[in-house]
């Protein structure tokens, strides 16, 4: 089943001689439980694709379906009901309260569900255990390793059953060792729960973690491809 469809989709900026063109006509199908790595140089639109999908940012021409719903019908309310609903995001940057503790980062989009504490707690120690950090729940964020934010960072971005995960340059701020281990968790997470997930990354060697490379130039895919993979556990 196609999770995401994007149908010429144009994103523009700017008018006249100011004018930029970010997307040029973009076609992409992803089906639930691919793994999809997104590549290009700097200014070839991937990072643009990226907020589309993302419902932070809305084409200018062009059709945008999630589950078969058309999302450039919806009000800015709509989009982030959709995105609280069904989408997880990590950053390069971790974005982690640092006085907080890893259990508590994790509860945080329970918080604003209103979720009981008791349940909360639940979640928390099981996506912590997850992710690998079962002794490190009550570490706060400055307590641990880059590595280590960047695994709550992905629990965080789990807790909430999300149908597509989002994950934008997350192993940038990582040594190779560190960001092996994520992309290893990455792979863990959509091989066993079937997360869909689609990673904009630089790195050839990460790239290759996924199923599948989509490759942007000048606001085009100039590629598609499924990905040569590395061995994963």
């Amino acid at each position: 089943m196609s999770l995401i469809t994007l149908e010429n989709i144009t994103k523009t900026y700017g008018d006249g001689d100011a004018k930029v063109v970010a997307l040029d006509h973009v076609n992409m199908t992803i089906d639930s439980g691919e793994f999809v790595a997104v590549m290009g140089p700097s200014g070839s639109g991937k990072s643009t694709c990226m907020n589309i999908l993302g419902c932070l940012d809305a084409p200018t021409r062009g059709a945008y379906r999630f589950r078969g719903v058309e999302v450039t019908s919806l009000d800015h309310n709509q989009r982030a009901l959709l995105r609280r609903n069904f989408l997880g995001f990590v950053f390069q940057g971790y974005n982690l309260l640092k006085r907080t503790t890893a259990r508590e980062n994790l509860e945080l989009p329970l918080v604003y569900r209103g979720v009981p504490a008791r349940e909360r707690r639940a979640r928390a120690d099981h996506v912590l255990e997850l992710v690998g950090l079962a002794d490190r729940g009550s570490h706060t964020s400055a307590e641990l390793s880059g590595g280590q934010q960047q695994r709550v960072a992905i629990g965080r971005a789990i807790i909430t059953e999300p149908l597509l995960l989002l994950a934008d340059e997350p192993t940038g701020n990582l040594d190779s060792q560190r960001s092996e281990e994520i992309m290893e968790l990455l792979t863990r997470l959509n091989r066993e729960s079937g997360i869909t997930i689609v990673m904009v990354t630089h790195e050839p060697e990460m790239a290759a973690f996924a199923k599948r490379v989509i490759t942007f130039r000048d606001g085009r895919i100039a590629d598609d491809s499924a990905a040569l993979q590395v061995a994963t556990p």
